[in-house]
Parts: structure tokens; sequence; C-alpha cells
């Protein structure tokens, strides 16, 4: 069955950025609803399980919600675990695992239409960032079902030999996380 519903704004994305935009829209008192594809913090929840982020947990916070971390640097646990504290606390307004299918401008008004139904809105925030977009290198052999394009953890690559492509931070950790595996 269809539903409609009609906001303001809708706000495409439940990241942090679509979580602080619902946050100044509540405090704005304008009617909103954040819908994303995924769950809350859907990138974030994809990361790698043993992640740990590179900066402080006083730089993740929003709508001052205090984020406290065990470590050092927060790891994915404490910021899943942060970011539903703040949707909650804020009580925000969100349909997860709803995919937008299309967005038709109609003069004064949008009609998103969505795997779930219609929504009616005024403006439409697009918070959709860009984890779900791999950065592909248009070589051959990198859509092989062998190939992965993010990583989750270490344990399926026990006695492989993989290869891990990249220069950054993330791509030395999955490295030295996935030759320390068979040692732990």
């Amino acid at each position: 069955m269809e539903v409609s519903h009609s906001v303001q704004l809708l706000i495409i994305g439940a990241g942090l950025i679509g979580l602080a935009c619902g946050i100044e829209a509540e405090k704005a008192g304008i009617s909103y609803l954040i819908v994303d594809k995924g769950c809350l913090v859907n990138s974030i929840y994809n990361y790698p399980r043993n992640m740990t982020f590179f900066s402080t947990s006083d730089r993740f916070e929003i709508g001052n919600v205090p984020f406290i971390s065990h470590n050092p640097k927060p790891t994915r646990s404490e910021a899943l675990e942060y970011y539903r504290r703040v949707a909650s606390s804020w009580r925000l307004k969100t349909r997860l695992y709803e995919r937008v299918e299309s967005v038709e401008n109609q003069g004064d008004r949008f009609i998103t239409q969505t795997s779930k139904g219609h929504i009616h809105s005024k403006y439409i925030v697009l918070a959709t960032g860009f984890y779900d977009l791999p950065y592909l290198l248009n070589v051959p052999g990198e859509d092989l079902p062998k190939v992965k394009h993010y990583y989750d953890e270490p344990h399926p690559y026990y006695d492989m030999h993989v290869v891990v492509v990249g220069a950054a931070n993330s791509a030395v950790d999955v490295a030295l996380e996935v030759y320390r595996e068979p040692n732990q």
C-alpha cells in the first residue's frame, strides 16, 4: 500500500549531514522527514567493523549532544551508538530502508516517489554523501566476484593472497589488519 506524506522539508540521507539538517528543522519548527535507503548513518554502519576514526570524538558531535569515547579516538561501534542517541534525543523523524526512486518538481512543490509511497514537500535537501560510490579504477577484472570495493573485517581473507589497492590511512590499516589476522 502506498503511503502519502506531506512536509515542508524532505531530507534525503540519514547520515551526519541529514541528521544535522533534521536537528535544525526541529529547532526552527519546520515539518520535515528524513529518508534513507539504508539504516541510520548507513555509511558508518558499512565501515569496517574494527575501524577507529582518526579524529577525536568532539569532532563528530552534533546537536549539542556530547560524544563520549572510552578511547583517545572513537570506534565505529561508539559512533553508531552515538548517532542513535542523537536521533533519539532530538526525536528525529526518520523513515529508514526507504529508497528514493524519483523526484519531480511541480512548480511550488516536489513530489518524491519512494519505495514505500509519495512524499510531498516544498523543499528538498540532498544529503546523500559519497561512501556508496566506490572509486573505480576502470581496469580489467575489477568487476570480478572476488573483487571487493569495501573492506569489512579480516577473517574472510585468512590464508589467502590479498592485494589492497590504495594509499591513504585506511588502506594501510586494512593491509596491516589482514596481515596480522593469522597471528591473533
